[in-house]
């Protein structure tokens, strides 16, 4: 009876032993692995990583490099670059422009050419077109009146009214500037849009006087290059005999080759100027006026040919393709540069004449 109740409770130790071994295993078992960092997966390149935000008190990053890329991001030199003053001056003249006109051999003016169909030598070499538009764009005119005392009888009416046929072909944006002229020139409208009050100022205006057309040619340059559109053009109305002015005619001649205005000379002559040697000589000098520029002068012998001419050269302003480009070594020396177009017609036109300046002076002084 002892033995049994020795077993029994041995058994019951035993158990109770067996029971206290199976909780300490549970409880170990339920307590977390420490984690080693070093085996943690790399980010994928899916996820965004957010970095904290570093504290107000702290100074911000200012590395070397991001402060540069923040100066260049804001136009600001780069650090240890020194700011040359004449490079700023002078900063974007070498973009050459100038203004072409094309036409057929019927005198007709030819629009829709694309840049490829341009080539562009300078001094013989080939360039780069950078810029190029074909479109109506509105042009800052100079009209230049003859009100000498050579321009009397019915010349400033002939020449008023077919002024008129400019003024309705023109743009409807175009500005003016209105120049009349016997012995000194004088600006009687300065920029603006109302083609009726350039013709008003010319209804009762008296020739008398010598004529200083070389200084009138000059004052609507300076006028002109400051209106308010790129495309710049002078309209010269005279019978080109200048005996009063105080800038010469190579002055002119080379302010004119310096500029980007385009002029067109209009000769008003009468019977008595055609053959004659001062009708000769005006003509000459309307002729190289016009020519230097790019333009081109007009003699007409008729009140119906003079309408014409003006209509034509508006018309002209209207479908000129404007052209840029930038020599590979430009160098601000002065020197005159020689231009030279050509145009490839499209298959199936025959050939094309184009006009434009002749070339350019590479000067410091921006366009």
């Amino acid at each position: 009876m002892e033995s049994r109740r020795q077993s029994t409770l041995n058994a019951l130790v035993s158990s109770v032993l067996f029971l206290v071994l199976i909780l300490c295993a549970s409880v170990t078992l339920a307590q977390p692995k420490p984690v080693n960092k070093s085996q943690q997966p790399p980010p994928t390149k899916d996820l965004l990583i957010v970095e904290p935000a570093a504290p107000k008190d702290a100074p911000p990053e200012t590395s070397p490099q991001k402060s540069a890329e923040k100066s260049e991001a804001q136009g600001q030199p780069k650090a240890g670059t020194e700011v040359d003053e004449r490079q700023q001056l002078i900063t974007n003249t070498d973009l050459i422009t100038f203004n072409v006109t094309v036409t057929d051999i019927y005198g007709r003016f030819v629009s829709g050419l694309g840049k490829n169909a341009f080539s562009i030598f300078d001094d013989k070499s080939q360039q780069e077109i950078s810029f190029f538009s074909d479109d109506d764009a509105p042009v800052s005119v100079g009209v230049l009146f003859d009100v000498s005392g050579s321009m009397s009888g019915d010349k400033v009416k002939r020449a008023r009214d077919a002024l008129a046929h400019f003024i309705q072909t023109s743009h409807d944006r175009d500005e003016y500037f209105l120049i009349a002229f016997n012995s000194r020139a004088q600006l009687l409208l300065d920029r603006t849009r109302d083609g009726n009050a350039v013709l008003d100022k010319l209804l009762f205006v008296q020739t008398h006087s010598n004529t200083a057309l070389y200084d009138a040619c000059y004052l609507g340059v300076e006028r002109v290059q400051h209106g308010t559109h790129p495309k710049r053009a002078l309209l010269l109305i005279s019978d080109g005999q200048d005996n009063n002015s105080r800038y010469t005619f190579n002055e002119l001649r080379r302010v004119l080759k310096e500029s980007d205005v385009v002029l067109y000379a209009i000769g008003i002559l009468s019977g008595g100027d055609v053959g004659s040697t001062l009708g000769a000589e005006g003509q000459a000098i309307l002729d190289e006026l016009a020519a230097v520029s790019g333009g081109k002068a007009f003699y007409p012998r008729s009140a119906a040919e003079m309408d014409d001419i003006f209509e034509q050269i508006a018309l002209e302003l209207r479908h000129q393709y404007s052209i840029g480009y930038r020599p590979p070594n430009f160098a601000v020396d002065g020197k005159w540069h020689h231009i030279k177009v050509k145009v490839a017609p499209p298959r199936g036109l025959p050939r094309l004449f184009v006009r434009s300046k002749e070339g350019y002076f590479a000067i410091a002084n921006p366009k």
